[in-house]
């Protein structure tokens, strides 16, 4: 079945608008589902639950408007990063769901300007933590597709614990200075197909999460595809964590540009939240103005207790289920241009170091006027300019064909072993350097 919606035909209330959209979903799902699709037109709205079977399907020239008023958002519990609690409801929310899809070359605004500013101002006047634009709990076979997507109030596009995922074609554009506003967050999800989206936000382009060491259940984000996409102006292109304590597996990023983004690959996390990063595949990326391509960090300071002295402390400590571990990592066929800081940031814990980690055909050149900074958000690092890898109890770590221009040294090692370079070259010239023994420092 099949219902259009045009605008002019529809109340301008928010309230009035969202109860007469609401019941045409609710119609829809009692008659066994369909579309409802959103001719051209402005159409204003608070919060809309979706539900089995059901398609939205806005048109060229429709815009989905939504309320900036708390008051339009019911309040549901979900989780907020990575912890399950009180929220308001995101723009487009639906919970144990399945085959529902939201389409279309129309326009989904989250009208974030006004919980920008009190999130900056007074975040203790909202009640509950801002809307996401879409978020789904708990639901299965989703479909995203071809829409144009803006100024969402927080994270943009969060499903949570849900399985077979489609999103494609999407264009993602929040303020490069709006907080919080991730494109895409997957997170204990299963079977993710992200392709073809072109991501330009004030925070991660994409994260891939799995809830903190305070989520009550641990379940891994897996089976993740990221292809073909344009990342711009986020913290991170592609990040894994620092929500990860359900661990996070097999996942392959392809044939994306990342331009502007502070990182290129990102991995964070730390002491207390457990959890393993394991079998990464990533390859075809170019890059472009980034801080720093390749970060890999586990002493990962923000957040709830990130100031602690067991986040930072470079002593070891015993390893228990709390200890997060990256491993198995691989990187190849990588380009990235006009680099500030550092080629890459490796730098695992002192009791248990990143491992298995390959670098093979890649090219980095550093900037000629470079902006200075920090590699990874770490107590204890200064700021850089034009540094190459960057690696501290690491272990097992390939580097094969890989060429470096404008760095100041190509390798810093500290705690590290089993460090392996071949057919690679710094400055037009070949390194040659022999692993680096554990507790031993070893500049190149």
């Amino acid at each position: 079945m099949d219902i259009q919606l045009q605008a002019s035909q529809l109340t301008t209330t928010n309230g009035q608008m969202t109860a007469a959209i609401q019941s045409h979903i609710d119609q829809l799902f009692e008659q066994g589902g369909g579309r409802l699709t959103f001719t051209a037109g402005t159409y204003q709205t608070g919060a809309l639950f979706l539900k089995s079977n059901i398609e939205l399907h806005l048109l060229s020239g429709a815009q989905l408007i939504f309320s900036d008023d708390p008051k339009d958002y019911p309040v549901v519990t979900s989780r907020w990063e990575g912890v399950k609690r009180e929220v308001y409801a995101s723009c487009i929310y639906a919970e144990n769901a399945e085959n529902i899809a939201v389409t279309g070359y129309g326009t989904i605004d989250g009208q974030g300007q006004k919980w920008w500013k009190t999130f900056r101002q007074d975040p203790d006047q909202l009640a509950y933590p801002r809307p996401k634009l879409i978020s789904f709990d708990n639901c299965r076979r989703i479909n995203l597709k071809d829409l144009h997507v803006i100024n969402s109030p927080s994270w943009t596009i969060n499903p949570i614990l849900c399985e077979d995922i489609t999103i494609d074609n999407l264009r993602i554009k929040n303020p490069a200075d709006s907080p919080n506003t991730d494109g895409i967050d997957p997170e204990s999800c299963k079977n993710v197909r992200i392709m073809n989206c072109h991501i330009d936000v004030g925070d991660d382009c994409i994260a891939i999460k799995s809830g903190t060491e305070d989520t009550a259940e641990r379940i891994a984000c897996e089976n993740i595809t990221i292809s073909n996409c344009q990342m711009l102006h986020g913290h991170g292109g592609v990040v894994l964590g620092s929500e990860m304590s359900g661990d996070i597996r097999n996942v392959t990023i392809s044939n994306c540009i990342f331009q502007e983004t502070d990182r290129g690959i990102r991995l964070k996390s730390r002491r207390g939240r457990g959890g393993i990063i394991e079998d990464i595949r990533v390859s075809n990326l170019v890059m472009d103005q980034v801080i720093c391509p390749f970060t890999l960090n586990l002493y990962y300071f923000c957040g709830p207790r990130g100031k602690e002295k067991y986040v930072w402390d470079k002593e070891p400590y015993p390893i228990t289920k709390e200890t997060p571990h990256f491993r198995r990592i691989h990187f190849a066929d990588i380009t990235a241009r006009n680099v500030h800081a550092a080629a890459g940031f490796i730098y695992g814990l002192a009791e248990q170091s990143i491992s298995e980690v390959t670098f093979h055909d890649i090219s980095i050149s550093m900037a000629e006027n470079p902006t200075p900074g920090k590699p990874a958000m770490m107590t204890g690092i200064e700021d850089m300019t034009n540094e190459g890898f960057y690696l501290g109890f690491a272990q097992n770590i390939q580097f094969d064909r890989v060429d470096l221009q404008g760095v100041k040294q190509a390798f810093h090692m500290e705690h590290a072993k089993d460090i392996a370079i071949s057919r690679s070259y710094a400055n037009g010239r070949l390194i040659n350097i022999e692993g680096a023994a554990e507790d031993e420092t070893k500049d190149q």
